[in-house]
């Protein structure tokens, strides 16, 4: 897996995956930012929270649930000091869709978060306290 990082200007930057897709990172104004994209740590977060989703999902898909919507809310907790590196993240998991199976939610939160979630495990290995919870909710 490759990535390319170019500085724009200021505190702003474009990475560039060797999928060929772009995002514009930017720094806070009193930083010399503009505000024009999240913050590198952000999208660290927002890293986490896609690749647990993506499990979840294909994990829910695999278990034939009716899933119409899967939203992944992430809270995250940084040390005071230099660096300011994560030190809890919490995932909390909404699944909507149709006569859900609560252990079979559950069983794909945690096979994501002990087996699959790449990201999940490699900042845990790093000493960041991970933890999920998930509700389900009926689809209309």
């Amino acid at each position: 897996m490759k990535a390319t990082v170019d500085w724009a200007g200021n505190a702003s930057f474009k990475a560039t995956s060797a999928t060929g897709h772009t995002v514009q990172m930017d720094g806070p104004p009193d930083h010399g930012g503009e505000n024009l994209g999240p913050r590198p740590m952000e999208m660290l977060l927002m890293g986490l929270g896609g690749c647990s989703s993506f499990d979840v999902m294909s994990i829910l898909k695999k278990s034939r649930q009716d899933v119409t919507a899967c939203h992944a809310e992430l809270e995250a907790e940084r040390a005071d000091a230099i660096p300011a590196v994560f030190t809890r993240i919490h995932l909390h998991f909404v699944v909507t869709g149709h006569k859900l199976k609560e252990n079979l939610v559950k069983r794909a939160v945690s096979l994501s978060a002990e087996k699959y979630c790449s990201a999940s495990i490699m900042l845990e290995k790093a000493g960041v306290e991970i933890t999920h919870s998930h509700e389900i909710r009926e689809a209309d």
